[in-house]
C-alpha cells in the first residue's frame, strides 16, 4: 500500500492543465466494444481506473495502441467471449466500478455477457437496479450464478419507453450503449444529462447512432444495424478542476487552470464563489486568486448557507468533500448535505483530528464552522478511504502545519493523474513513499 508524505503550509503558484475526465473516459472506452472498426480517443487520463478497464478490454481481444501519453487507438475486431469465464476477468472486474460499463456494449454486440460485482469507492449503497431494469426492458435476462455473478443474455434487444427510477449516470450510459443497436426506438425519460452522457451520445452519433435529445433528461434512440469507427476527444475533468480551485484557496495560492471547458462546468465556479473563493475567468482559463481570507455568504435571509448535491445540472456529489475541506479555513458557517451516498462524509473525523471545527450531524450532513485562518490545521497520519475523500485530505495536508502521511495512496491514483509530479511543479512539497 503506497503513501504520500506532505510537508504542509507551502504557497503554490503556476499553471496547470486538467486531465481528461475520468467518468467520461470509462464510458467512451467501453463504447469501442460496439464496433469492429478503429476508434481513436484523445485526452484519456492516465489513472488506475482507466488502466484497469483497458486491461479488461485487452483481455477481451481489443487491440489497443498508444499514440502518445493520452491518446490511444482501439479496435475490437473480434471479441474473446471465453475471457468472460476466466478468473482474471473476475478479479479485474472486482477492482473498479467502471467494469459494469461493458455490459451494455457486449449485450448489443454479442447478445450475452457476465457481470461480476464491480469494485470502486466504498461510499455507501451504489445500486445497479437502474442498469438491470433498463436492460431488462430492452429484452435482457439476468441469471444469478452461484458465485454471486450474473449471466446476462438476450435473444434480441428491442426498443421501448423506459422511465428511469433514478437519473443514474452509469445506468443511463449502459442503456444508451445497448439501445443504439436495438430494434426500433428507445425513449429514456429521467435520463442523466451530465456532460459525460452528452459526450458519449455525441461520440455514438459520430459512429452512426441516431440519438436525439442530447443534454436533456428525455433521450430518444433510434436503433441502427451498424456502428462504425470515429475519433473522439474527452473533456477536461470537472472534478479535478474543482479540486484545484479548493487547493488554491486552502494554500493561499494563485493558480491558473488552463483549458477548462467553462461551458461544461455547470455551477461549480458559482458554488466556490459562494464560500468566498475569488475566481477570474479569461477565455477558457480559470485563475484562482491567492487569498489570505475568504468569507462564506449566508443565504439572503441570513440563514446558514447549505450546499447539497443533486443530479446535473445540480452540484456534483464528487466535489462536496472539496467544498467541505475548503470551508474549514473560511469565515462563516456552512452545512454540507450529501444526499446520494450515506458513507461519503465519514472522512471528516480525520479533519477534526487536524483541528477543523466540524460536527457530523448524521451520515448525510456535516456542519462546518470556518476558523477564518486563526490557526493552521495540524499535520497528521491518515488513510484515504476513497478517491474524493482522499484528495480532500491531501488538500488539508497541503495547507496544514507540519508533515502529514496519507496511506492507501492508490485510492487517489485511481482518479488523479500523476498527482505528485504535477503538484511538485506548482511548488508542493509532496513525495510518494
Amino acid at each position: 500500500m503506497g503513501s504520500f508524505k506532505i510537508v504542509g503550509g507551502k504557497k503554490l503558484s503556476g499553471t496547470i492543465i486538467p486531465q481528461g475526465a475520468k467518468n467520461e473516459a470509462l464510458q467512451v472506452i467501453s463504447a469501442v466494444l460496439l464496433t469492429d472498426e478503429e476508434i481513436t480517443i484523445h485526452n484519456i487520463p492516465n489513472i488506475l481506473d482507466v488502466t484497469y478497464l483497458m486491461e479488461i478490454l485487452e483481455g477481451l481481444g481489443v487491440s489497443i495502441s498508444k499514440i502518445n501519453n493520452n491518446s490511444y487507438k482501439f479496435q475490437a475486431k473480434s471479441i474473446k467471449k471465453n475471457y468472460l469465464q476466466t478468473q482474471e476477468f473476475q478479479n479485474k472486474s472486482n477492482k473498479i466500478r467502471g467494469s459494469v460499463m461493458i455490459m451494455g456494449p457486449l449485450l448489443a454486440r454479442l447478445k450475452s455477457t457476465i457481470l461480476y460485482p464491480p469494485g470502486g469507492d466504498k461510499i455507501g449503497r451504489r445500486r445497479l437496479d437502474t442498469h438491470f431494469i433498463g436492460l431488462e426492458n430492452l429484452g435482457a435476462n439476468f441469471e444469478l450464478r452461484n458465485n454471486n455473478s450474473y449471466k446476462v443474455s438476450c435473444k434480441k434487444l428491442t426498443g421501448k419507453f423506459i422511465l428511469l427510477e433514478e437519473a443514474s449516470v452509469t445506468g443511463t450510459a449502459n442503456i444508451i450503449m445497448a439501445a443504439v443497436m436495438a430494434e426500433g426506438t428507445t425513449t429514456l425519460y429521467n435520463a442523466a444529462c451530465e456532460p459525460y452522457i452528452q459526450q458519449l451520445c455525441k461520440m455514438l452519433n459520430s459512429m452512426g447512432a441516431d440519438i436525439k435529445g442530447i443534454g436533456s433528461n428525455k433521450i430518444k434512440i433510434n436503433g441502427v444495424s451498424k456502428i462504425s469507427g470515429c475519433m473522439h476527444t474527452i473533456l477536461p475533468d470537472m472534478i479535478e478542476i474543482g479540486s484545484l480551485i479548493g487547493l488554491a484557496a486552502m494554500t493561499k495560492s494563485e493558480i491558473k487552470i488552463k483549458n477548462t471547458s467553462i461551458e461544461n462546468l455547470g455551477n461549480i465556479i458559482h458554488v466556490f464563489r459562494k464560500i468566498g473563493v475569488k475566481i477570474n475567468i479569461t477565455d477558457d482559463d480559470i485563475i484562482v486568486k491567492g487569498q489570505n481570507k475568504y468569507k462564506i455568504e449566508p443565504f439572503i435571509n441570513g440563514s446558514i448557507l447549505t450546499i447539497s448535491d443533486s443530479p446535473w445540472p445540480g452540484f456534483t456529489p464528487d466535489l462536496l468533500s472539496i467544498v467541505l475541506v475548503t470551508a474549514t479555513q473560511a469565515e462563516g458557517n456552512l452545512l454540507i448535505h450529501q444526499k446520494m451516498f450515506e458513507s461519503r462524509l465519514f472522512f471528516v473525523d480525520k479533519l477534526i483530528d487536524m483541528g477543523a471545527k466540524i460536527i457530523l450531524c448524521d451520515p448525510h450532513r456535516a456542519s462546518i464552522t470556518g476558523i477564518n485562518r486563526k490557526y493552521q490545521l495540524r499535520g497528521t497520519t491518515m488513510t484515504s478511504p476513497d478517491i474524493r475523500a482522499g484528495i480532500a485530505l491531501l488538500i488539508a495536508a497541503m495547507s496544514a502545519k507540519g508533515t502529514s502521511i496519507i496511506h492507501n495512496a492508490e485510492q487517489i491514483d485511481r482518479g488523479y493523474e500523476n498527482i505528485v509530479i504535477r503538484l511538485q511543479k506548482l511548488g508542493a512539497q509532496i513525495e510518494r513513499l
